[in-house]
């Protein structure tokens, strides 16, 4: 009976060890002063990933901006699964004066297909305009306060969002159906 304790927890302590090696460096920062998220790894070239809540992402993104996170690198927007979530991908640069190597970091934002709202980052990073319309275009995902948030690409008139997984092309016929 003892053993069995004993073993289980070194097999807790293991996964501690384990967790933290996956957490980097801005993980272990927002744990520190409470932030929720939730680490998703690293990248293939060494990237931390972090997950934020929609309803937690405005104060996280103001405060990495302040913490140092100067620099929107890109955003973008992708459908998970048909029928599933969408996310909102954020790549955040720390642009600093002599330094080689700036720190990254990749934000990703989930949303509910059904109601896909995510407050805006443009008041943040005015570089995030033309990206969130482009997400907001091509996925229909609400950037909440963003300023100019319509159509970028497709015509005012279109209905539907054309990078869903689940979209259906209007006047779209199969080949095998066409003969």
């Amino acid at each position: 009976m003892r053993n069995t304790y004993l073993i289980k927890m070194t097999n807790k302590k293991e996964k501690c060890g384990r967790d933290k090696k996956m957490q980097g460096r801005l993980s272990v920062w927002l744990v520190k002063h409470g932030l929720v998220h939730r680490s998703l790894g690293f990248d293939y070239q060494g990237i931390e990933t972090l997950q934020i809540k929609p309803e937690d992402w405005h104060s996280i993104a103001v405060i990495l901006y302040v913490y140092g996170y100067n620099y929107l690198r890109s955003q973008c927007a992708y459908d998970v699964a048909p029928g599933g979530l969408l996310a909102s991908v954020y790549h955040l640069t720390r642009i600093e004066y002599g330094v080689d190597q700036p720190e990254e970091v990749c934000i990703k934002v989930f949303a509910p297909r059904s109601n896909p709202r995510i407050p805006s980052v443009f008041w943040v990073w005015k570089s995030s305009d033309f990206q969130e319309r482009e997400s907001y275009d091509m996925l229909g995902i609400f950037y909440e306060n963003h300023p100019r948030l319509k159509r970028i690409l497709m015509p005012e008139s279109w209905i539907g969002w054309p990078l869903r997984k689940d979209y259906i092309a209007p006047n779209f016929y199969e080949i095998q159906d066409a003969h």
